[in-house]
């Protein structure tokens, strides 16, 4: 295996982790507010996502700049026409960071309840827009032969790239539902759990359309769907901890299957000439080498982190152990 290919996997893993991991964290941010009723219960809610939500965006840092160093034509190219948007995913994602550091310090109830909103908000345009920039990854944007961007914004929401936000979307909202009846104790979890078996209805739904449209892309739509189907029974049998693996293991094969449908391309050109693959955007050899030797030393240390992460906060909370100021 060449230094391009290594790298081009690597990233898929990079962005396949990001998503498995982002998408409860997402899915409790958005649904916080919608299932707490109180300061109180959206406090536990997002207690549960709090010792986790940095080190999950860390595989997105972590993804960006690897696509920055190992493609740069990839990321010019790509970040470029997803300027706008990546512009709001940013700060949606700053804002999102300081609602967390906020709400922790604030006793002040008119504040906690922005920070709740925001917080929500924030959230489901994260999901959205990750979801849509996925998406064109695939379908094809407007590029010349230099690897420029010769589209508009409307190029990048065309119908299959917003499907596949919504798809996107209520994916989250059923790992997150699923997370909080792993996390969470008493009513709380009680109310989780209803929102859980519609959430993971209605993306079985839109993954059985995703699956008719593409029949000829039978890896990223078909396994998937096999996955939520099989989470969809486990739901309803109130086998939670297995069905949420299902959905986060549906969501990291969505994201790993679009990556193998897409090589030995890097990004998709409306006009198939102008493609960019591994090969043509790729940096040096030398470059590439210093960053593997990078990665060996640093991928490792991530993944220890994160494991003890989970494995510490690993107990089940209630709104009894939430201090009044969380």
């Amino acid at each position: 295996m060449n230094l391009e290919i290594l790298w081009f996997v690597l990233i898929a893993v990079l962005w396949t982790g990001f998503f498995f991991l982002e998408g409860f964290d997402f899915g409790v941010g958005i649904l916080q507010f919608l299932l707490g009723k109180n300061e109180r219960e959206r406090g536990t809610y997002i207690s549960t996502i709090t010792p986790h939500w940095d080190g999950n965006e860390v595989w997105l840092l972590t993804a960006g700049g690897a696509m920055f160093a190992a493609f740069p034509r990839w990321y010019a190219t790509f970040f470029s026409a997803l300027y706008l948007p990546l512009v709001i995913l940013i700060l949606a994602l700053i804002v999102r960071g300081v609602c967390f550091e906020i709400r922790h310090r604030s006793r002040v109830q008119k504040i906690c309840y922005t920070c709740d909103v925001t917080l929500a908000i924030s959230s489901l345009l994260i999901a959205l827009l990750t979801s849509i920039a996925a998406a064109n990854f695939a379908t094809g944007i407007p590029i010349d032969s230099n690897g420029h961007f010769t589209g508009n914004f409307f190029d990048l929401v065309q119908p299959p790239a917003l499907f596949s936000g919504l798809l996107g979307l209520s994916l989250f909202i059923t790992n997150g539902t699923l997370y909080l009846t792993l996390k969470i104790e008493g009513e709380l979890q009680t109310r989780a759990y209803k929102i859980s078996k519609i959430a993971i209805t209605i993306s079985a739904a839109l993954f059985a359309i995703a699956a008719i449209l593409t029949l000829g892309r039978s890896l990223i739509c078909i396994a998937p769907l096999v996955l939520i189907l099989v989470a969809v029974i486990l739901v309803f049998r109130q086998c939670l901890k297995t069905a949420f693996f299902m959905v986060a293991l549906c969501t990291a094969f969505c994201v790993a299957g679009l990556f193998f449908f897409l090589y030995p391309y890097v990004l998709v050109s409306s006009d198939a000439e102008n493609s960019l693959t591994i090969m043509n955007a790729a940096s040096s050899d030398y470059t590439l080498k210093i960053m593997s030797i990078v990665a060996m030393i640093f991928i490792p240390i991530i993944l220890a982190y994160q494991i003890w992460s989970y494995y510490i906060f690993r107990k089940r909370i209630s709104s009894r152990n939430i201090h009044s100021e969380v």
